[in-house]
């Protein structure tokens, strides 16, 4: 399942994309986080680590990243995959 990002993302929208990832992994399914650039976003790419790097560590109780982030074009995109239940 998959969840898209922008830079400029802001708080609430942040949260309720957040929520969304952590019912991914309850469910026991790998949650892909995609973080779209526009335009002059291009040259401040420092700032989509920094919002995936955040939703690594939201959700370190649940999953674990399974692919780092990584440059796809104008993505930027990371797998985060469930952690495996006793």
């Amino acid at each position: 399942k998959e969840m898209k990002f922008r830079p400029g993302t802001e708080e609430g929208d942040y949260q309720v994309k957040l929520r969304n990832l952590v019912r991914f992994l309850e469910n026991g399914d790998k949650a892909k986080v995609t973080l779209r650039f526009r335009g002059r976003e291009m040259a401040h790419q420092e700032i989509g680590m920094e919002l995936l790097k955040r939703v690594e560590a939201d959700l370190a109780e649940l999953g674990s990243v399974e692919q780092f982030p990584k440059m796809e074009g104008r993505q930027l995109t990371m797998v985060i995959a469930p952690k495996k239940k006793n």
